[in-house]
């Protein structure tokens, strides 16, 4: 149980779906408790009723739109990929479930003009909790198990390629200018228009943006090198615009010829080079068109 609470969870997503999600359920919320109307609220006689029923919605929707939007926007590290797993994700749920209780518990408090009592928090948190610590739990574990047999199994139909190109001995620096001929290199240009590299398409191996620098992985006279350019990824993405190096995550662009093999968990594509000592993710956005390529090459 220990290993599965451990194992890699997506966290990324984009804004609209986020959107769909935390407006969703809020909608789910509202309307719920508008049509049943549990815990008392049959019996409740006060004005515009209706509508401040719906407003527990509203109230779940603002908690959600924190967790999907808020939160991950001013803790992008905490919340990436890479450190999120199956044990984070049911935490992180639960806790917004117990929030979205403590909202609304404030809101019917403020709607009834009653003070918050220490038995009616532990009501709210307790009846909360048990109600939602099963549907989350299993949830997370059903997406988890989905998303790990999707990306696996495709991953597997991805060729595995054993015969890449041979390392040229032409990349090099600007002030070691290559033999080989102009159409058979490419030159990145820094951001301040003075620093260049100049390497052959095929000894590209990848690009890591980080912060305004980025590391451009190649084969430079045979050797594995790293030399770091002050630039924007997107910037030397154009730079780079060659058949088979393409964008496959916001912090990467991949050289596809140099790909042995694709493996797949719930996060994703991963994407390994060089005896698998290097691992690149790929962004949901480029799955599709990237597997794609691949199984074209």
């Amino acid at each position: 149980m220990v290993k599965l609470l451990s194992q890699p969870y997506p966290t990324e997503d984009s804004l609209t779906r986020n959107l769909t999600k935390a407006f969703g359920i809020g909608v789910f919320i509202g309307l719920f408790l508008l049509v049943f109307q549990p815990f008392g609220l049959d019996d409740w006689q006060t004005s515009a009723k209706a509508l401040k029923i719906l407003g527990f919605g509203g109230v779940t929707t603002v908690v959600m739109l924190t967790n999907f939007l808020l939160l991950p926007a001013l803790f992008p590290r905490y919340f990436s990929d890479e450190r999120w797993t199956v044990g984070k994700e049911i935490v992180r749920v639960l806790v917004f479930v117990l929030v979205i209780a403590v909202g609304n518990r404030l809101y019917l408090g403020w709607l009834l003009n009653q003070p918050p009592t220490i038995n009616g928090w532990l009501w709210a948190i307790s009846v909360t909790f048990l109600i939602g610590i099963f549907p989350t739990v299993g949830l997370v574990m059903l997406n988890y198990i989905i998303r790990l047999k999707k990306y696996s199994r495709v991953a597997r139909e991805v060729p595995v390629h054993t015969d890449l190109p041979p390392q040229s001995p032409t990349g090099n620096v600007s002030e070691n200018q290559p033999d080989a001929s102009p159409d058979q290199t490419v030159t990145l240009v820094a951001d301040n228009e003075k620093d260049r590299l100049i390497l052959s398409p095929r000894d590209l191996l990848f690009v890591e943006s980080s912060d305004n620098y980025c590391t451009v992985v190649y084969f430079r006279n045979g050797q594995l090198t790293k030399p770091l350019l002050r630039s924007s990824l997107s910037r030397l993405e154009k730079q780079l615009a060659q058949p088979h190096i393409t964008r496959c995550h916001r912090s990467y662009v991949v050289n596809l010829d140099r790909v042995e093999r694709v493996t797949g968990n719930a996060q994703g594509y991963k994407l390994h080079l060089l005896g698998g000592q290097f691992q690149i993710p790929v962004a949901r956005q480029h799955n599709e068109t990237l597997i794609a390529e691949l199984k074209g090459l």
